[in-house]
């Protein structure tokens, strides 16, 4: 510290100023102690109060830190509660998330089988009349194969032409050419009417019974028949009657001459009667098959029956589609016709026609497959 200056004082006598001194050197270290002992007791007080206010502040913390580590505690248990509740949720939502996975895998499912359904009912006109002319082509071939008859591959195929032509579409031309060519083909292989065949078999069923044998006795042909006399006019007649009356006396001496012819002409008829009654005793018939003179007369009614059960059995044998049987047993009937029946009679005649019409009508046909008609819808739905 800087110290005031004293003003100068006035000139002392010596021996005041010899003792001056010494009492300035005694009183200056009390003075230096005084100044000491302020200063320790303000650093004491400075001291006393940082330590108070140091330990204020420690108390503080004291208490922040009991008042954090209870907020602390409390949040822990709330966190523990919250971790309990977290994992219960947890639970619940892997449950949900689980049926919702169930639910989104039935939806997935749906949706395919919807837009599969909207697929189907989205396709186009011609898509449609593609897969029903297919559908009843196929289904025409198996009834083909299982019966044997191109009738109903002919039926279809005209079907879906007509069906095609009302279309009148560019992109179905192939097809319907391809059905065209089809069609031609299969007309072309032919057909086997059964039924026709099966109803001429019937008739010559019918006419068996009504069949003249040759064992059997029959009426001459052509046998010659008596000559009549054409009957006289009635005006002739009376002519005559008249010449007859008025020449009464002339016919008692000459003979009439009318009177002979007309007695000529009546022996000559009775003469040819009695004639063809001698030429019916004794009949010349030229056989061929000697063995049909032996079928006894009891034996004919046999005969007929077996020739109806080939009949039949070779009806049967058409309805089956067994062409080689059916072949076998006409082949079988025509030689017991032609063998034992009379080849001369109309009946036979007839009956030996019909026969030969179904054999040459039953024979196996080929139906030929629609490949070209197929593959041409199967280019069309390809290329869509």
């Amino acid at each position: 510290m800087t110290e005031p200056i004293a003003p100068p004082a006035a000139t002392a006598p010596p021996a005041v100023a010899a003792a001056s001194p010494a009492g300035d050197v005694h009183a200056l270290p009390g003075r230096w102690i005084a100044v000491g002992a302020m200063v320790l007791a303000g650093l004491c007080a400075a001291a006393v109060m940082y330590a108070w206010n140091t330990q204020q502040r420690v108390k503080g913390l004291e208490q922040q830190l009991v008042k954090r580590q209870e907020d602390s505690g409390a949040q822990a248990a709330e966190a523990q509660m919250l971790a309990r509740q977290a994992q219960d949720n947890s639970r619940d939502a892997a449950a949900k998330v689980a049926l919702l996975e169930a639910r989104v895998a039935e939806v997935a499912l749906q949706r395919s089988q919807l837009e599969e359904l909207i697929q189907a009912m989205s396709r186009s006109r011609d898509e449609n009349v593609l897969a029903d002319v297919e559908a009843s082509i196929r289904v025409a071939l198996q009834h083909a194969a299982i019966t044997g008859s191109a009738e109903p591959l002919a039926i279809a195929l005209k079907q879906a032409e007509e069906r095609l032509a009302r279309q009148n579409q560019p992109r179905l031309d192939g097809v319907r050419r391809a059905v065209v060519q089809d069609l031609e083909r299969v007309r072309a292989a032919g057909a086997v009417d059964v039924s026709t065949l099966a109803i001429r078999l019937d008739e010559v069923v019918r006419m068996v019974d009504e069949l003249p044998l040759l064992s059997a006795p029959q009426p001459q042909r052509g046998a010659a028949r008596p000559a009549v006399r054409p009957p006289v006019p009635a005006a002739s007649a009376a002519s005559a009657a008249a010449s007859a009356g008025s020449a009464a006396s002339a016919a008692e001496a000459t003979p009439d001459p009318a009177w002979i012819e007309l007695l000529g002409a009546r022996w000559a008829a009775l003469g040819a009667r009695a004639w063809d009654e001698v030429r019916r005793l004794v009949r010349v018939t030229p056989i061929e098959q000697p063995e049909a003179m032996l079928v006894a007369p009891e034996q004919a009614f046999f005969l007929r029956e077996n020739l109806k059960l080939r009949l039949l059995n070779a009806r049967l044998a058409l309805m089956s589609r067994q062409f080689d049987t059916a072949q076998a047993d006409l082949r079988d009937v025509q030689t017991t016709l032609e063998r034992y029946f009379d080849r001369g009679s109309r009946r036979t005649t007839a009956a030996l026609d019909l026969v030969r019409q179904v054999a040459a009508q039953a024979r196996q046909v080929t139906v030929p497959r629609p490949d070209a008609t197929l593959a041409a819808i199967a280019a069309v739905n390809g290329g869509r």
